[in-house]
């Protein structure tokens, strides 16, 4: 029969009899581990936390200072103020996110009648008097703003206001500052129905949102689609309300500012660069003290005005005689001096990598960039933003538009420009098919990069279709402007060859050799 052996933790901390082995032997069991796994190590010493926090404790206890902090740095700190920009413009960019609508026909063909009518009632809607309850705020507004409070407060808050206060479609928006759904309101208990809150916000036991609890929705609180409770709260139901914020983390309610990984730099930054400018003006100055030489100088009692002491004003090119037993002695600070580049450097290089951007671009700094780098950085960050519009499509968009066509079927104004007649809500589900194409980059070497294209779709390896939705542009509205562009070249009486040549149906002609092409030529060699 074989003998059993003692498990190993027994064995290292148990001696043969099992009484308690030496501290000793312990110790040198714990210098073992520490090779492996070193972050685990838990030093009293270090304050490096050991304890994972839920995200629901965090939010609830620190997300109010993160989105302050986030708005101060935003208000007072260019770099700050800067990356918000640049997500509006990359994300959104000047035209938004724009909707094409792509209903198909019993066919599978594309509904162009309905199509164009779909489109163009919805770009009457985007205007500022007809999708903001305000009459302030265009679509395209509203999607920057959005972007906004995601990057600095880190969600954005959209109330769907319906009927007669709507305008004209019976739908329109009220953008809400997200502070206003308050972080630290929430019971820890289940109501009547099993509903829980959660900073601001009414669950189910599952976690589906019902309602959002607010401090106000506006200066008057006027609207009909809340009610306030008895807690003094607005409540909204959630059919009314647009959240968005990006998740990351399994049960998070609540979104967290996009600056938060660099806000701790940057204010390290602008407290460094406060210092470095008061010691700048201080060297700036060139002060000087009068010492005395013990037995010199003036008699000062106690009850004598410290004012009677020796001073000489700096005036250029002047000399002065100092008294008898007196010495200069200079005040010359010499910082802010090389270091001030490095720590800048190092801060915003660090704060744009949790940022997802380029550190040229944020701190607009192209010293020592070349095609090559400033290219690889631009792929990684655009990249970031294409995942960023995907958010914005499906949080914002997506869920507009699916609201907006109900009450715009349903009110007749979505008309077919052929028969005149409106479209009908029985075919709802077929006139929700649209695509959303948001903005999209002109590369730093455009020649070559339309070159590698067209060899690309010479080569099978890409359609022109997909090369039109990389750019940005709707396929069939490139070619609607292609064949207008020919008919009113044809009725302008242009020749066909330039025509031809206009449209690559012909190669362009050779341009003749200058003269100093010529004389160049003739040199003998």
């Amino acid at each position: 029969m074989k003998k059993q052996k003692t498990p190993f933790f027994k064995r290292i901390f148990t001696q043969g009899d099992n009484s308690p082995a030496p501290r000793s032997k312990f110790r040198k069991f714990v210098r073992r581990m520490h090779g492996m796994f070193k972050a685990s190590f838990v030093d009293p010493a270090d304050k490096w936390s050991a304890i994972p926090i839920p995200i629901e404790q965090f939010i609830s206890l620190r997300l109010p200072a993160l989105v302050a902090r986030s708005r101060e740095q935003w208000s007072n700190n260019p770099y700050v103020r800067g990356y918000v920009r640049r997500c509006r413009q990359n994300i959104v960019g000047e035209h938004g996110v724009l909707m094409q609508s792509k209903p198909l026909l019993s066919s599978g063909k594309l509904d162009k009648a309905a199509s164009d009518a779909i489109e163009a009632a919805w770009l009457d809607w985007c205007k500022p008097e007809n999708c903001d309850v305000a009459g302030k705020l265009s679509w395209r507004r509203m999607q920057a703003l959005a972007i906004e409070h995601a990057a600095r407060d880190g969600e954005f808050i959209f109330r769907k206001v319906r009927g007669d206060n709507a305008g004209p479609f019976g739908f329109a928006l009220q953008l809400i500052d997200p502070v206003r759904l308050p972080v630290g309101y929430g019971d820890m208990g289940y109501g009547t129905e099993g509903n829980f809150i959660r900073n601001g916000i009414e669950f189910t036991r599952f976690g589906r949102v019902v309602a959002y609890h607010f401090d106000s929705l506006d200066e008057s609180d006027a609207g009909f689609y809340y009610s306030v409770a008895g807690n003094g709260y607005v409540r909204v139901e959630a059919a009314d309300i647009i959240h968005g914020f990006v998740c990351e983390m399994a049960s998070q309610r609540r979104g967290i500012p996009w600056t938060s990984t660099g806000l701790d730099r940057m204010h390290n930054l602008g407290g460094f660069e406060d210092a470095a400018v008061q010691n700048a003006r201080a060297g700036a100055n060139q002060m000087g003290f009068i010492e005395y030489d013990d037995g010199f100088g003036p008699d000062i009692d106690d009850d004598d005005d410290v004012d009677v002491a020796a001073t000489i004003n700096a005036e250029p090119l002047s000399f002065h005689e100092l008294p008898r037993g007196a010495h200069l002695k200079e005040f010359k600070p010499l910082y802010p001096n090389g270091e001030f580049a490095t720590f800048n450097k190092s801060q915003l290089r660090a704060a744009s990598t949790g940022w997802g951007v380029a550190y040229n671009g944020l701190a607009n700094d192209l010293e020592g960039v070349n095609f090559s780098s400033i290219r690889d950085g631009k792929v990684d960050e655009r990249d970031n933003w294409k995942e960023l519009q995907q958010w914005l499509i499906e949080a914002l968009c997506c869920p507009v538009f699916d609201d907006w066509i109900k009450y715009a079927l349903l009110a007749g104004l979505i008309v077919n420009t052929k028969n005149g007649k409106p479209l009908s809500p029985a075919k709802l589900r077929e006139y929700r098919k649209a695509i959303w194409q948001p903005r999209r980059w002109d590369w730093i070497d455009p020649k070559n990069d339309a070159t590698a294209k067209i060899t690309e779709v010479r080569g099978g390896l890409t359609s022109i279709l997909q090369i039109m939705r990389e750019r940005g542009r709707d396929p069939e509205t490139v070619f609607g402007e292609i064949a207008e562009s020919y008919e009113m070249a044809v009725a302008a009486g242009i020749p066909q060859r330039f025509i031809d040549v206009m449209f690559g149906i012909l190669p362009a002609p050779e341009a003749a050799p200058s003269k100093a092409d010529e004389s160049v030529a003739k040199e003998p060699k």
